[in-house]
């Protein structure tokens, strides 16, 4: 038999609504703590959402609230999660390149005559086409600075195309000057890239073509030829002259010695004569008749050492002169005249 509120019975129990209210606090205090446990969570997750990686080669610029913050190099970095800081990772070490007048991909390239079509100096039109390569060499001012850094750089290296090839005449561009096409071209992007500030710096400017248009090709193709034909033939001027003359200087200084010996030559004979004179001079005046005899007879034996001498043996002929008239052979040798006729050389005295 239950015992009715206001009963006196000893054994009452607690009314429902008690057990409820205890369930209750005790439901909501298990409702706090989970709640705790899940913003605790969260917090943690978000919280490590500002650890990032580096890797080498590249460096973070860190912006607290939009501005800038610092740089951090290669390895495990942390940030204030965002909103508070935000990391831009930048690659400084890649060499990166831009096209000009065309653009290519793995498979294909397609032409950007919008930006490959220029006017020259002596108001011509040529179709240019350059590569660029650089590198970031500040990654703040190449964050910060400008806006869209790479399309400014293109603008930049067309901007200093068009300013080389507009002072340059069309033949210089195509042919024997595209050296300096690209020199230049590097000289004025490299300053408009300083002055603005990108952080970028151009390692290398190629020239990739650089042709009339299509409708004059081939007369320009001509030209190009006509210039090689040219040097080919200045070249095989130069080496006719680097042989030439050469041997032209050798023959000269050979007829200047020639002539020297020569010269020498004479003197010395005139001056042994002058002496000869002099010395038959004095022995003249000393001893005029001994003297006349005496060239007298030199004179004789010059005369007669050329003079052929044909003995004849007188008992051979019995005795008679006969007339004698030396006879040349047909081959050139001598006949004589009779048996026993010898030649003999004139004796000195």
């Amino acid at each position: 038999m239950l015992n009715r509120p206001g009963s006196g019975g000893g054994n009452d129990l607690p009314p429902v609504s008690e057990y409820v209210d205890a369930l209750s606090g005790w439901a909501s205090r298990r409702r706090g703590a989970f709640t705790f446990l899940v913003v605790l969570a969260v917090l943690l997750l978000w919280m490590a959402t500002g650890v990032y990686s580096v890797q080498p080669g590249e460096e973070g610029v860190v912006r607290t609230f939009g501005a800038f913050t610092g740089v951090t190099t290669s390895g495990l970095n942390y940030h204030l999660p965002s909103p508070f800081q935000r990391v831009t990772i930048v690659d400084v070490s890649s060499v990166r390149r831009a096209e000009i007048g065309f653009r290519s991909s793995a498979t294909q390239r397609q032409d950007v005559l919008g930006e490959a079509l220029m006017l020259t100096a002596d108001e011509n039109i040529v179709k240019v086409e350059l590569l660029v390569q650089y590198r970031i060499a500040n990654s703040r001012d190449f964050v910060f600075s400008v806006q869209n850094p790479e399309d400014v750089l293109l603008s930049s290296a067309e901007v200093a195309l068009r300013d080389t090839v507009g002072k340059m005449s069309i033949d210089a561009v195509i042919t024997e000057e595209r050296a300096r096409v690209q020199d230049q071209t590097r000289v004025i992007l490299s300053q408009l890239m300083a002055s603005y500030g990108t952080g970028i710096q151009i390692t290398d400017v190629r020239l990739q073509g650089a042709d009339p248009p299509e409708e004059v090709s081939d007369a320009f193709q001509e030209v190009v030829r006509a210039l090689a034909d040219k040097e080919r033939l200045i070249n095989e001027s130069e080496a006719y002259q680097n042989d030439i003359v050469p041997r032209a200087r050798g023959n000269k200084q050979k007829l200047i010695e020639e002539a020297d010996a020569f010269k020498q030559q004479r003197v010395l004979r005139a001056t042994g004569d002058a002496e000869r004179f002099l010395s038959i001079l004095q022995a003249y005046r000393l001893a005029p008749e001994v003297t006349r005899e005496r060239m007298h007879i030199e004179s004789l034996e010059d005369v007669l050492q050329q003079v052929q001498l044909t003995l004849l043996d007188a008992d051979a002929i019995g005795g008679q002169v006969l007339p004698f008239l030396p006879l040349k052979g047909l081959n050139g040798s001598d006949f004589p005249s009779s048996p026993g006729a010898t030649d003999a050389a004139p004796e000195g005295d």
